[in-house]
C-alpha cells in the first residue's frame, strides 16, 4: 500500500498542468462562482473541498449520511434551507442546491474562525465545537488561535488534503 502511494504522489509530481488538470477538474463552474461571490469564499477552496469530499460525485454519500458534491448533512442543510429561506422540500443531491449550502455553511465557519481556512477546514469536517474545544486546550493549540494538532485522525487527513488540494488549484487556475 505504501509503494502504491509513494508511486501515485511521485507521478503526480511528475504531471504537467495539462495533465494535472484532470485530475484537478472545474465542474459545476456557474454553480461555484455565484456562489463564492455571494458568500465571500474563495472558489478554489469550494473546489478542493467538492473534489475531497466526493470527488465531483453529486450522488454520493458518506457512511456518516453526509450527502452530494459537498457532503452536506441532513442537520446542516435543515438548518441551511430555513437560513436561506429555500423552503423545506430541498434536494440535497441537486448540485445548486447542495453547493450553495455548502458554500454558505463553509462562509459562517470562516466568519466563527476569523478568516483561518484551516481552521474552517478541520470544522467542516470534524465540527465547530470540536475545534473551539481544540483552542481551548493547550495540548493542541498554546494561544487559542492555531491549532498545533488536530486530535481527529480523519480530520486531520482531512484539513491535509483539503489543503493541498486548495494549492494545486490556485496554481493551476488562479
Amino acid at each position: 500500500m505504501l509503494v502504491l502511494l509513494t508511486i501515485a504522489l511521485g507521478a503526480g509530481l511528475f504531471m504537467d498542468d495539462f495533465n494535472r488538470k484532470f485530475v484537478y477538474p472545474i465542474r459545476y463552474r456557474q454553480e461555484v462562482e455565484e456562489y463564492s461571490k455571494e458568500f465571500g469564499v474563495d472558489k478554489y477552496l469550494v473546489y478542493s473541498i467538492i473534489k475531497t469530499e466526493s470527488k465531483f460525485d453529486k450522488d454520493a454519500v458518506s457512511n456518516k449520511g453526509a450527502k452530494g458534491l459537498m457532503q452536506v448533512t441532513d442537520k446542516t442543510a435543515s438548518w441551511a434551507a430555513k437560513e436561506l429561506k429555500l423552503g423545506s422540500s430541498i434536494n440535497i443531491f441537486e448540485p445548486k442546491t447542495n453547493i450553495r449550502i455548502g458554500v454558505w455553511y463553509l462562509s459562517r465557519l470562516e466568519r466563527e474562525f476569523h478568516g483561518n481556512i484551516d481552521l474552517s477546514i478541520a470544522a467542516y469536517n470534524g465540527g465547530s465545537g470540536n475545534v473551539r474545544k481544540w483552542l481551548n486546550k493547550d495540548e493542541y493549540s498554546k494561544d487559542g488561535q492555531p491549532l498545533m494538532k488536530i486530535p481527529f485522525k480523519e480530520t486531520s487527513d482531512y484539513t491535509y488534503r483539503v489543503m493541498r488540494n486548495y494549492k494545486i488549484y490556485k496554481k493551476l487556475y488562479d
